[in-house]
Order: C-alpha cells, then sequence, then structure tokens
C-alpha cells in the first residue's frame, strides 16, 4: 500500500521538478554572468574607455565623461526593474531571467566588437551608452527574479542562507572580470591591452551567455508563483500596487540598498581602484589583482550575513553592515593613502566586508517585505532606484578629491550608513514571514537531498 502511494506520488511529479540546491546553483551560474558583465564595465571605465572614446578630452574630463556612460546602466536598471518586475509578476520568474540573461551577455559581447573613436568618431560612445543602457535594463531585472526564484523555494528558517548562495554570483562575477582584466593586463603591454586586449574580457561573455542559459532552462518556476497562477492572483498593474499600497516598503528597500550596497561598493570596487591608479601611483596590476583576492576572501561574509539573518533577524544584520559602513568610511582613506599595494589591498577588505555582509541578507529581507503578486517589481524597482544615487559615487568622487581631497567621499558614506541604519531601527522584523508558498511543496520537489527543502504552511 505504501510503496503503490509512492509510485502514485512519482508518477504526479512534474518531469522538471527540481531540487532547491540545484535552484540555488542555476540562479547564481546566471548572476555571475550578469554581474561579470555589469563589473567589467565599470573596471573598463576607469581603465581604457577615456582613452578610447573620449580621447579629446583631458585625461581627467574622459575620465569623467567615461564614468557618465557608467552612470547610464544604473538610470536604465529602475526601468528593467519596473519591466521585468511586471511580466515576472504576471507571467512567472524563470521566463524573465532568460531574457535577463541575455540582454546582459549579448550586449557586453557587442561592446567586445564595438568600434572605438578613432575608427568611427562620436558615433562609438554613442554606441557605447546605447549599449550600457540595455546592459542596465538587463540587470535591472535579472536581480530581483534570480533571488526569488530560490528564497520562494526556500523554507523560512532557510532563506537568508540559500538567499546568500544566489548572492555569491556578485562576488564570482567581480573576481572573474578583474581576473580576466588583471591577466591581460599583466600579460600585454600597455599598448597591446588599449589596442585589442580590453576587448577579450567582453567578448568572453558569449561563452558564460551559453553555460547560463543552459543551467537556466533546466529549473522550474517557484511554487509561490505557481500558487497564485493557479488561483489567477496575479495583480494587472503591479508597479502600481506597489507604489499606491506598499510606498513604505519600497523606501526601505531604496534606503537599505542605497547604503548598504551601491555607495560602499561603488567606492571600494570603483573609485578606490581608480584613485589607487591614477593619484596614488599604485601599480594597476597589483591593484587588479588586489580587488580578485578581496572579493575571494569576503565570500564567506556573505554567507554569514545570510546565515545569521535566520539566527538572529534581518534587522540587527542590516543595522550592524550600515553602521560598521559608517565607521569605516575615514579610516578606509587613511590606510589607501599610505600608497602600498598590502596598504590599498587592505583597504578595500575592510570597506567591502560591510558590502558583502548584508549582501548575503537582502534577498530573504526584500522578499518578506512584499506579497507575492508584487514582489518581482516591489523588491526590483526598489533596488534598482537605489543604485541611481549610489551610481553618481564614483563620479562626484572622481569630481571633487582632485580639489578638496577624500573626506567628502567619507561624509557620503556616513551618510548613507548612519541614515539607513535608523530606518531598519524603525522597521519590523521579517524573519519567518509567508511568502505564500502552496500548500505542499516538499512533496513535489526531487527528494534526492535529505533535508527537507520547504516547510509547509
Amino acid at each position: 500500500m505504501f510503496d503503490n502511494t509512492g509510485e502514485r506520488m512519482k508518477e504526479q511529479e512534474p518531469q522538471e521538478e527540481i531540487s532547491l540546491r540545484r535552484v540555488a546553483i542555476a540562479s547564481m551560474s546566471g548572476t555571475v554572468l550578469e554581474w561579470y558583465d555589469f563589473f567589467l564595465y565599470g573596471f573598463a571605465a576607469v581603465l581604457v574607455f577615456g582613452d578610447l572614446f573620449f580621447p579629446t578630452f583631458s585625461p581627467l574630463a574622459g575620465t569623467l565623461a567615461s564614468l557618465g556612460t557608467f552612470v547610464v546602466g544604473f538610470v536604465a536598471r529602475p526601468i528593467g526593474g519596473v519591466v521585468f518586475g511586471h511580466f515576472g509578476d504576471r507571467i512567472g520568474r524563470k521566463s524573465m531571467l532568460i531574457l535577463t540573461i541575455g540582454i546582459m551577455g549579448g550586449g557586453s559581447f557587442a561592446i567586445g566588437l564595438l568600434p572605438t573613436y578613432e575608427h568611427i568618431g562620436v558615433v562609438a560612445p554613442i554606441l557605447l551608452v546605447v549599449l550600457r543602457f540595455f546592459q542596465g535594463i538587463g540587470l535591472g531585472g535579472e536581480w530581483g527574479g534570480a533571488v526569488l526564484m530560490t528564497v520562494e523555494y526556500a523554507a523560512p528558517s532557510r532563506r537568508g542562507f540559500w538567499g546568500s548562495i544566489v548572492q555569491l554570483g556578485a562576488p564570482a562575477g567581480q573576481a572573474l572580470a578583474v581576473l580576466i582584466l588583471f591577466g591581460g593586463s599583466f600579460v600585454l603591454s600597455d599598448q597591446a591591452f588599449l589596442s585589442w586586449g580590453w576587448r577579450i574580457p567582453f567578448l568572453l561573455s558569449a561563452a558564460l551567455l551559453v553555460l547560463g542559459l543552459y543551467i537556466r532552462l533546466k529549473i522550474v518556476e517557484t511554487p509561490a508563483f505557481r500558487k497564485i497562477k493557479e488561483q489567477n492572483a496575479q495583480v494587472r498593474l503591479p508597479i502600481v500596487e506597489v507604489l499606491r499600497n506598499h510606498r513604505t516598503a519600497v523606501l526601505t528597500t531604496i534606503l537599505v540598498y542605497l547604503g548598504g550596497i551601491t555607495v560602499p561598493f561603488y567606492i571600494t570596487w570603483i573609485f578606490l581602484v581608480s584613485y589607487a591608479t591614477e593619484t596614488l601611483q599604485v601599480d594597476r596590476t597589483a591593484v587588479l589583482l588586489g580587488v580578485v583576492l578581496a572579493n575571494v576572501i569576503l565570500v564567506p561574509a556573505t554567507l554569514a550575513g545570510g546565515y545569521l539573518s535566520d539566527r538572529v533577524g534581518r534587522r540587527p544584520v542590516c543595522m550592524w553592515a550600515l553602521l560598521l559602513v559608517a565607521l569605516l568610511a575615514f579610516p578606509v582613506f587613511w590606510i589607501a593613502n599610505l600608497s602600498e599595494v598590502g596598504w590599498v589591498w587592505l583597504a578595500m577588505l575592510l570597506f567591502g566586508f560591510p558590502t558583502w555582509f548584508i549582501w548575503g541578507a537582502l534577498p530573504a529581507f526584500f522578499s518578506e517585505l512584499f506579497p507575492t503578486q508584487i514582489r518581482y517589481s516591489g523588491m526590483s524597482v526598489g533596488a534598482q532606484t537605489g543604485t541611481i544615487i549610489g551610481s553618481l559615487t564614483p563620479f562626484f568622487a572622481a569630481a571633487v578629491v582632485p580639489v578638496m581631497g577624500t573626506w567628502p567621499v567619507s561624509l557620503v558614506a556616513i551618510a548613507v550608513g548612519v541614515g539607513p541604519a535608523l530606518v531598519m531601527y524603525f522597521s519590523r522584523e521579517t524573519l519567518g514571514s509567508d511568502l505564500g508558498h502552496d500548500s505542499a511543496p516538499t512533496r513535489r520537489l526531487s527528494s534526492s537531498h535529505a533535508e527537507p527543502l520547504m516547510n509547509e504552511t
């Protein structure tokens, strides 16, 4: 009797159902490509794009202009959040992830083929801006869907941990981008690197795109979304519902993402790279190597952030990280200004820690702020809007540091650390919130792992 029941249950299982572990790996694998592409552009903007696409400008103006194209991607990200969030809440998470990874990978590959100012004049920077805009749209829709594919599968007591697994795609993508740039910078002469070597990392996006698509095509829709789709409970205009009835959740998402992620991230990994190589005259190759090493070392910080958020709550983890950003705002530049490679590496490591720590807790926290029908739209629009101001950080820093030094940048970091920390202090704890799972998700998932994949609700 028992065996026959088990056989009937197996026959009812959709063949494409897979375990949470495989869902997390699939989400992370595509996220590696997304962040690889986006970070690669940022590093190229401060290292080579000024010379290649804005050669008629002074060195400082060329750097500012190339960083300006970098900002375009951030302006596009909320648009991507609205568009893909809408269809992700209406049609499903999986299909949007396929589209976003294609946009990002295709855009980066096209940048690798793009003629420079020397060949086609002013058309070159215009095309660069257009491609950057599409990159931003892709990433704006990617992140929310990627984390939801995993978090909406996970048990309430493990959402933080499983969400942090997906987040490893960010440091992995950044480390991979810098490692390839580092290799090219190390092997090639400066002339060869500026001539054609910079294209190689962008062209390699094609290989990562194929791999990411292959893995993502094998995953299935989340239980939470399948439930509302079966009930025909989707919202007609998710973004309208978000802005009408969930403004506090959106504002919280914006501020926490701004203070915990975008501002400290771009101070550490974009501006500091430019500052160390151009102002402090630290060897470029050594600085890039430091970025790779720091990101590898900080991987446990992301996992720790997610794990601890399951134990002590989302609020304390986010508050600790945000306050640490404020506390380190001045010391990070005091250390970097010692102008030695080791000190620059230490500065990156210290200021990178709170960013990657809070990064691990955000998927679960943001997901728990919104109901299933508008979750993709709410967390995408909130997080991506938070990037607009944050994306101005390297531009602002590059403009003010030559005139005033680094203290204005430190003050910005303190402001975006303390302000959102206060917001978190007065926010409700979301740990254990119901994400609208269907009634028996564990039974319909693969039983190849002994650990339950989801609690019944």
